[in-house]
């Protein structure tokens, strides 16, 4: 079993937080002067169920591994390759068009239903985590902190910078998710 390096485990819960930040800017670019309260649970949302899909998917990734151990360097390099490619689509395909009346907070239930929006590449990536070898509350945890901490950020710039910028992460966030695949696949096939 190919094990996941630190450098690569933080690429990782950079990775995955790239979209949720993305999603947050837009967020906080449709709210009326966000304030730092509303930014933190919003993180805090975000952080919690992108901490949560990756141990899921990695539940049900250890259900299958037996069956798939030959390949299982093949199914993660996969997995993030899908995944790295369809976040750089989404942040090159146009944006629609927003409402103009800005609210000062968004609904909990339209916090928790986009969380779970941008977290469902956690899912596929906990799946793919179960056939390398890494501690999943770690990696889960370091990825539900960074999606928190960017999902602050995003929320707080996202009056000032409005789109531009959650468009480029989320293609940084795929490019990122790539590269770890990639080098997942690497270690594997040279260490046989």
């Amino acid at each position: 079993m190919t094990e996941l390096n630190p450098i690569a485990l933080i690429l990782l819960a950079f990775a995955m937080s790239t979209d949720a930040f993305a999603a947050a800017i837009g967020k906080g670019s449709s709210l009326h002067k966000p304030r730092f309260s509303e930014a933190l649970r919003t993180g805090l949302i975000f952080g919690v169920i992108e901490a949560i899909t990756p141990v899921i998917g990695w539940a049900i990734g250890q259900a299958a591994s037996s069956y798939v151990t030959q390949w299982d360097h093949w199914i993660a390099f996969t997995l993030l390759l899908g995944l790295g490619l369809y976040m750089i689509y989404n942040g090159v395909k146009p944006e629609e068009d927003e409402p103009e009346d800005k609210p000062s907070q968004h609904g909990f239930w339209i916090l928790v239903v986009t969380a779970i929006a941008t977290s469902i590449d956690a899912l596929a990536v906990g799946v793919g985590l179960a056939f390398v070898d890494v501690n999943i509350l770690v990696a889960a945890a370091a990825i539900g902190l960074a999606t928190m901490t960017m999902v602050i950020i995003g929320t707080m710039l996202g009056r000032a910078l409005g789109s531009l910028v959650g468009k480029r992460a989320e293609i940084v966030g795929g490019v990122v998710l790539i590269i770890v695949g990639a080098t997942i696949l690497y270690e594997h096939l040279s260490a046989v």
